[in-house]
């Protein structure tokens, strides 16, 4: 996810419920010390592939980029801003970073999307190129082990935001062939392809346009997966009955936990996507955790506009930007735990099982909302830990880790290979 609007990347600019064991294993072995599970925790995470469906990357650096539109910052080195770079990748076991080729809405209207969305992917590819010891491209399954055993952290690539194919069915295909290997059908708004769950109370399409389900239809015919984050409950339902292969999430958590905010998903649709033998992979951000971060983002966003709107001030204002660091400094969110994020893992498990869920964080996504103790990529045995702590069993943790995500990858790849 990135921003949800203008003012929300101000904050950017600015700075437990389920408690019981889900494991599969039989029995209740001794508790370890605290000690113990951490240091399990992290040789866990340095052994088996973590994949993370959503990191928001490339937009980050563009959004900073010199004069010259090349980066200013060497994430194949430790830097100071952002949740994501190699040094912090190998620290916390991270192998597969899904690369979010984000496109804002505002494309959408004045054109350009696709352009936009292959200058992205140029940017990942142009950086393992620059690290080839560190960095390598993951098209497929098997690409991203085998650079996991030469010890490279592979970008795969995600879309997020379906404008990028603009009105041109071919350019489907185009981005399978550019290394794309799953597209969110849209984001903030509602576009060409479906409708999007923060259009409350406008529906476009209903769920997905006629060209949205012919969109859906090439992407299981090419091998992409198709990513129901940012859908709206309709969308999801259709996305999930059009696709002749599974779907997936990749960044949205329980709306369970969050009543009302639709960008989170709905027991009944988690039921939707694993029935289609889906993926529903859990944001990170405070907003997607808990009730006190979700209604705290809410009525932070109608102060802001207001403040906003009376006085006239655009996104850029000075004015607006020390308004907002004051208010932040006066009013700091509720950060949810590493726990939390356990939490809806434990849901998910709970309703439909083990297979079904995987890691979305949007990292670089959502800004300074990140749960404590899950702050940026080094973090994941922290999540690991608290996972053993609840019983569940190593393979367990693998099939959250990457397993359940690599068999959607492999079922949508082998399907595509069959037409």
């Amino acid at each position: 996810m990135r921003p949800t609007t203008a003012l929300l990347s101000l904050v950017l600019l600015a700075g437990s419920a389920c408690t019981h064991g889900t494991s599969t294993q039989q029995g209740t072995p001794a508790t370890p010390s605290s000690t113990d599970l951490a240091e399990r925790a992290h040789e866990l995470a340095r052994r088996v592939i973590i994949v993370d469906g959503h990191i928001d990357v490339p937009y980050r650096l563009k959004a900073k980029a010199g004069p010259d539109g090349e980066p200013t910052e060497d994430i194949s080195q430790r830097t100071t801003e952002g949740d994501f770079d190699f040094p912090r990748a190998v620290e916390g076991g991270l192998d597969v970073p899904f690369m979010s080729i984000y496109i804002p809405a505002e494309y959408q209207e004045k054109g350009g999307a696709r352009a936009l969305a292959d200058s992205l992917i140029d940017m990942v590819e142009k950086i393992a190129r620059k690290s080839p010891e560190k960095f390598a491209m993951a098209y497929s399954v098997e690409e991203a082990r085998r650079n996991s055993q030469e010890g490279r952290v592979s970008f795969a690539l995600g879309i997020e935001n379906g404008a990028a194919i603009e009105d041109k069915l071919e350019n489907v295909a185009h981005f399978q062939r550019r290394g794309v290997r799953y597209i969110t059908l849209t984001h903030s708004k509602d576009n060409l392809l479906s409708d999007a769950s923060f259009n409350t109370g406008k529906r476009t399409w209903n769920g997905l346009s006629p060209f949205g389900k012919q969109v859906v239809a090439e992407m299981n015919r090419v091998g992409i997966m198709v990513d129901v984050s940012h859908l709206s409950d309709d969308a999801i339902r259709q996305a999930v009955e059009t696709s002749q292969v599974p779907v997936i999430a990749s960044h949205s958590s329980c709306r369970h936990f969050t009543p009302g905010f639709e960008r989170n998903i709905s027991d009944e649709l988690i039921r939707a996507v694993a029935a289609k033998g889906g993926v529903v992979m859990i944001n990170f951000g405070s907003a997607f955790l808990t009730q006190a971060a979700n209604a705290y983002q809410e009525q932070f966003h109608k102060d802001i506009t207001t403040f906003a709107t009376t006085r006239g001030l655009k996104q850029d204002s000075p004015e607006l930007k020390a308004f907002v660091e004051s208010y932040l400094r006066e009013h700091p969110a509720p950060l949810a735990k590493v726990e939390d994020v356990a939490d809806h893992i434990d849901h998910v498990v709970k309703l439909v099982g083990i297979e079904h869920v995987g890691l979305g964080s949007d990292f670089d996504g959502v800004g300074p909302t990140l749960p404590i103790g899950l702050e940026d990529v080094s973090k994941y045995p922290n999540l690991f830990r608290v996972l053993l702590e609840r019983g569940y069993s190593e393979a367990d943790i693998e099939k959250i880790a990457s397993g359940n995500v690599f068999r959607v990858w492999r079922q949508v790849e082998a399907h595509a290979a069959s037409r």
